[in-house]
């Protein structure tokens, strides 16, 4: 039981981790200043969009910044780095989840054969025997009971996380291709965001 108790607490604690880290990133996430640093793109406002895409604790906003700021090198390598960043920080210690799933039912069945066995050992050596034997059996299945509480209670968190975690991935992707076209469409009515991008490396490194 010590390891399905270790089993237990790991589970709960990256439960209670996973849970308030995604419900912090939806209190980070600024969707209406996102739009409007699209519509300053769009209209070749890159400096506003510039200064609006400062914020460094929110994601989506903080990957078209980097976006923005490095035009000049690469503008869907800097969006996609940073977009790869903040993927690996939502799906860290998801591995804690899938892993106990699998392990919790193990460990408990493990718990169960090794009472069974010791159960057992009682035949035969007095009249009482029986009923050691049946309490002992009775003893080992609560192993495999709490194997399966602990794999049920990871399954619907870790479920929930990756959900999550498809979805933000899906935001990140569509900001990055958004701004993309966006770029794009400037640069059709004379807006080069290569060239401030350029011109504002140049003014920073002097």
């Amino acid at each position: 039981m010590w390891p399905i108790l270790v089993a237990l607490l790991a589970a709960m604690t990256v439960v209670l981790e996973r849970s308030l880290w995604w419900w912090h990133l939806q209190q980070r996430t600024r969707t209406r200043t996102l739009d409007e640093s699209f519509e300053a793109i769009s209209e070749g406002e890159f400096a506003k969009a510039v200064e609006m895409t400062d914020a460094p604790g929110e994601p989506l906003l903080g990957t078209v910044h980097e976006g923005l700021l490095h035009a000049h090198s690469s503008l869907l390598g800097a969006m996609q780095l940073r977009a790869s960043n903040e993927l690996q920080e939502g799906e860290r210690r998801q591995w804690v989840l899938g892993t106990l799933i699998t392990l919790a039912p193990l460990l408990g069945l493990l718990g169960t054969i090794t009472g069974i066995m010791r159960s057992f050992s009682f035949v035969g050596e007095e009249q009482l025997a029986p009923t050691k034997v049946s309490g002992g059996i009775a003893e080992a299945l609560i192993a495999t009971a709490c194997g399966l509480g602990i794999a049920i209670l990871c399954l619907i968190p870790y479920n929930y996380s990756t959900g999550n975690w498809r979805h933000y991935r899906a935001r990140l992707e569509r900001t990055i291709n958004h701004v993309e076209l966006l770029v794009q469409s400037a640069r059709h009515h004379g807006h080069d965001l290569e060239e401030f991008a350029r011109r504002r490396a140049l003014e920073k490194a002097g």
